[in-house]
């Protein structure tokens, strides 16, 4: 597949590891989402041997730029975290890598900065885009994404929050939610507590939730009871790999 034909986007979770090739034109996948799991431990050496693999079965013939979203702090493409990977992945300058394994040019950014840009770009949600907006997705963790009047300022990790000597992310996610069994209801009203702090903090016009969570959001939509807009992401689990895209796409038309 020529890289005229799209771009592809690889998006590294905690949980998953999902891939494909978006128009970026339109922000629409012109190939299906491929899923793998995220090797435990997901050390570098784990998770390039799924990359690989997928490369090699679902995209032989590709041969563009890729995109990848990452769940740490990225910093001119080094892992400066690793909080839902393996802590090998620190200070990793991770495009390099990348490049060094596979021969394709990389462009690496935080996962949830590059799946606001992908909602932000593409989605169809009824908001002023022009104030201020915070993207969260809410999965394994809590990642996040902030912009003002459309410019995104990135690695906000909203997520990493103090909260109850912890941070926000291990009460608040949808894997806390999950292995806590904890109801809509009760998790609903975490939730708003969760984003009245960030109201506090930020004083946000719209906030936008992405992730797996985002597709159950009328489970927990009435429990929310905050003073400015909240949102489910339209782009749903899709924004991570058409961002990724984007994301690659932008930085390789700025050299």
């Amino acid at each position: 597949m020529n890289k005229s034909h799209g771009i592809l986007g690889i998006d590294i979770g905690g949980t998953g590891i999902k891939m494909g090739v978006t128009d970026v034109s339109s922000g629409t996948l012109l190939t299906e989402r491929y899923k793998q799991l995220t090797p435990k431990p997901g050390t570098v050496k784990a998770v390039t041997k799924v990359i690989k693999k997928s490369l090699r079965d679902q995209f032989p013939d590709y041969q563009g730029i890729i995109g990848v979203g990452f769940p740490a702090i990225i910093k001119h493409g080094v892992a400066w975290s690793a909080t839902n990977v393996d802590d090998c992945w620190l200070q990793i300058d991770i495009a390099r890598h990348f490049q060094d394994v596979f021969g394709h040019e990389f462009y690496v950014a935080n996962d949830a900065d590059v799946a606001g840009i992908a909602e932000l770009t593409f989605g169809t949600g009824n908001y002023d885009k022009k104030g201020l907006v915070i993207f969260l997705t809410v999965g394994t963790g809590i990642g996040s994404a902030i912009f003002y009047n459309g410019e995104m300022i990135p690695n906000s990790e909203m997520g990493h929050l103090l909260y109850k000597d912890d941070i926000y992310e291990r009460y608040v996610s949808n894997v806390a939610r999950m292995e806590g069994n904890v109801s809509w209801k009760a998790w609903g009203k975490r939730f708003n507590g969760y984003l009245k702090h960030l109201d506090r903090l930020f004083s946000p016009d719209t906030v936008i939730v992405g992730g797996g969570i985002s597709k159950k959001f009328e489970k927990f939509e009435q429990h929310i009871k905050v003073d400015f807009q909240v949102l489910p992401a339209s782009l749903k689990n899709e924004a991570g790999v058409v961002g990724a895209s984007v994301f690659a796409h932008t930085q390789s038309r700025k050299k």
